[in-house]
């Protein structure tokens, strides 16, 4: 799947998002090794702790449907309808990803303004982590 196609559904599942406190949605579309992708957008809560962050809605949706390899993630983010600048993901977000992703491998599509995208590997965004191999 190209780079471009994978933002277009980003931005489609950012129409989902649940944000009436902040305001700020978010979308996210993950492509599984199996070709199948996930979309998430970020779901708020009045308490905001159980607010859940789009990328980890998409990879829950699909480690709930047995996926548990992945190769790229785009993101977008921005206040109300309007995408502004490049989003990354958060800090939790990059971890739970790093459980699933070859961070080295893994791609990460930041979708600013105008569909203008940067790609970034998880190793670059999540330097020096700890994953799975650690707990062998």
């Amino acid at each position: 799947m190209t780079p471009e196609k994978l933002i277009e559904l980003a931005i489609a599942a950012r129409e989902s998002a649940y944000a009436p406190y902040s305001g700020y949605r978010v979308g996210a579309a993950l492509l599984g090794k199996s070709g199948k992708v996930y979309l998430g957008c970020n779901i708020e809560n009045a308490s905001y702790t159980p607010t859940v962050c789009a990328e980890r809605v998409a990879v829950f949706k699909a480690v709930s449907e047995g996926e548990r390899e992945f190769e790229a993630i785009a993101v977008c983010g921005g206040n109300q309808q309007e995408i502004a600048g490049s989003f990354p993901p958060c800090g939790v977000c990059r971890q739970v990803l790093r459980e699933f992703c070859a961070p080295d491998d893994f791609k990460v599509y930041l979708i600013g303004a105008g569909g203008a995208y940067k790609t970034v590997t998880l190793s670059e965004l999540l330097p020096y982590s700890f994953g799975p191999d650690f707990m062998k």
